[in-house]
């Protein structure tokens, strides 16, 4: 990981931290109407802009 520079370094992480999964309590407190994350992102089918 040394030769990437520290931008591209942190769009990486932040990409990370959006790949989460929708929270328990939030499932809980809108009724189960948010079950899922739209936005979640595959590893092997779609890349990243960076």
């Amino acid at each position: 990981m040394s030769k990437l520079t520290l931008g591209r370094k942190l769009r990486l992480a932040k990409a990370m931290r959006q790949n989460r999964p929708v929270p328990i309590w939030a499932v809980g407190k809108t009724l189960g109407r948010v079950r899922f994350h739209p936005k979640r992102r595959m590893w092997r089918r779609s890349r990243l802009k960076t």
